[in-house]
């Protein structure tokens, strides 16, 4: 079997105002067979660039087995120069084209794709509500006060999830978004009183049973986060999300000041960059993205080597229903998974008539796909709205 063309697209939305677009590319074979991935750099200021580079590495592959996914990651690491020690953009490349073959091997062998990762150890996976401060629905709309919070979180509840996650810092109470001068260095007594009204008022809501993760997209830095925690980890606080930069020593600086488990992950690439974290104990729950880490095949190994130190696994998918079953067979084959994301873009109808099927949580828990492959793939209405370039 020999990849013959490859279709890379970057599709148009309507979320966001229209920038939210994901770029998805799908692998043809001479055997008839094709394979669907994702570069998950649909939100941020990468676009163009993934597009780019999905196009460049596409060339790369014509003509090989898509079976040799394993020397096909190598090859597009190792000989493209840029891929070694590279950051989102080369590996949301890597993780198009590794996604899209998983999903080819799946449906090759006639197997879901965790079958071939060694099997599901769950059948359903434990999931929350990610992003509130957006609102829990199908639009986007800001949350200012604390009775917007907490309104918000309710209604995620009364689905059944059991666990939600907010960043509680994202919007000011009257009009506006708070910016850096806001949420770096020390913190005044106004913004920290702001921020826990809002942490408690979700908390007296959803009572005690409902894990709250606190969400920080790393507008923080190591002191203002540090501040954070330590003010809001008495109403039971599952995890600290992205509480700064991304970098081993000050993720242990605000898990060794706060003591709360600290995950993070969308922003660190590859086995090369989390080692380090292990080593020095600075993560406890790794978030490594599906489509910007290196797909699949690297983000199992990812996966194993968290294993070894006891680091638990939330596969980080914010992009198109691909992403999100590439991480469904991802998570219910490892033994460290701890709970699956729920973006609340995954609710906007923009979003769901990407794909043929439409994959939602019941009582806040995932099944995953049980086709052969990712069970998932692009819809007419993608292929409808898009940028296309056929690379043969």
């Amino acid at each position: 079997m020999k990849i013959t063309k490859v279709d890379v697209l970057h599709l148009k939305t309507n979320l966001k105002n229209g920038h939210w677009r994901p770029i998805v590319c799908r692998i043809y074979t001479d055997e008839g067979i094709y394979g669907d991935g994702e570069a998950a750099l649909a939100y941020g200021e990468a676009q163009s660039a993934a597009f780019g580079i999905v196009q460049n590495f596409a060339k790369l592959i014509i003509g090989m087995n898509p079976l040799d996914h394993e020397i096909i990651w190598d090859k597009l690491y190792r000989s493209t120069f840029w891929g070694q020690n590279g950051g989102p953009v080369i590996f949301a490349g890597i993780s198009a084209i590794d996604i899209a073959l998983w999903d080819i091997k799946g449906k090759f062998y006639n197997a879901p794709v965790y079958q071939l990762l060694g099997g599901k150890r769950r059948e359903k996976l434990r999931t929350y509500a990610s992003q509130l401060q957006f609102g829990w629905g199908p639009d986007v709309i800001p949350q200012r006060t604390p009775e917007d919070y907490a309104r918000e979180a309710k209604k995620a509840v009364a689905e059944g999830y059991d666990a939600i996650k907010i960043d509680f810092f994202t919007f000011k109470p009257d009009e506006g978004n708070f910016g850096d001068t806001d949420r770096i260095g020390l913190l005044s007594p106004e913004y920290l009183r702001m921020y826990e009204a809002r942490v408690k008022a979700v908390r007296e809501a959803i009572g005690p049973d409902v894990d709250i993760i606190i969400e920080n997209h790393s507008f923080t830095d190591a002191q203002s986060s540090a501040q954070l925690g330590n003010l809001v980890k008495k109403y039971g606080i599952f995890y600290f999300e992205e509480p700064t930069t991304p970098t081993p020593q000050l993720s242990k600086f605000v898990h060794d000041e706060t003591g709360l488990p600290v995950a993070n992950g969308e922003r660190i690439y590859t086995r090369w960059q989390y080692i380090e974290y292990f080593k020095q104990n600075a993560i406890q729950v790794i978030q490594p993205d599906v489509g910007t880490c290196g797909g699949i095949t690297e983000i199992k190994k990812i996966c194993d080597m968290a294993y070894v130190f006891d680091v638990g696994v939330q596969v980080h998918a914010c992009g198109s229903p691909i992403s999100t079953a590439a991480a469904l067979h991802l998570e219910c084959a490892i033994p460290n998974f701890v709970i699956h994301e729920h973006h609340t873009y995954a609710l906007s109808p923009y979003n769901r008539e990407l794909c043929i099927h439409d994959y939602q949580p019941v009582d806040g828990k995932y099944a995953p796909p049980e086709l052969p492959g990712l069970g998932q793939e692009l819809s007419e209405a993608a292929f409808r709205n898009c940028d296309k370039i056929t690379i043969q």
